[in-house]
């Protein structure tokens, strides 16, 4: 992690702080650009930092499915869009991670 800077967040519990992917700009035939408020939410987004993990009913920790700099799709309403230091993220509940994109 040379070079990059720790985020002031720590996420609680099962959930997954991450940072969403920006989309290319969307060009339709015909040269017309759809502006952001048109478009859908990026599903895409990068892991930054994780939680303290769920307990199962023994006390015992459950460790995640991803870890920090996976690259993850997202479920498209999951989750609570925050600001920080002027960027965007998005805290989610593990749950509300799909897959992991290799």
């Amino acid at each position: 992690m040379a070079g990059k800077k720790k985020i002031g967040i720590k996420p609680l519990g099962d959930r997954v702080l991450v940072e969403p992917l920006e989309e290319k700009e969307e060009v339709v035939k015909g040269g017309i650009v759809i502006p952001d408020s048109a478009k859908e939410k990026p599903q895409e987004a990068k892991v930054v930092a994780l939680g303290t993990g769920a307990k199962d009913d023994d006390g015992n920790v459950i460790p995640f499915d991803v870890k920090v700099g996976d690259i993850v799709l997202t479920s498209k309403y999951g989750g609570t869009e925050i600001k920080y230091e002027d960027k965007d993220y998005k805290i989610l509940k593990a749950e509300d991670i799909l897959a992991v994109v290799e």
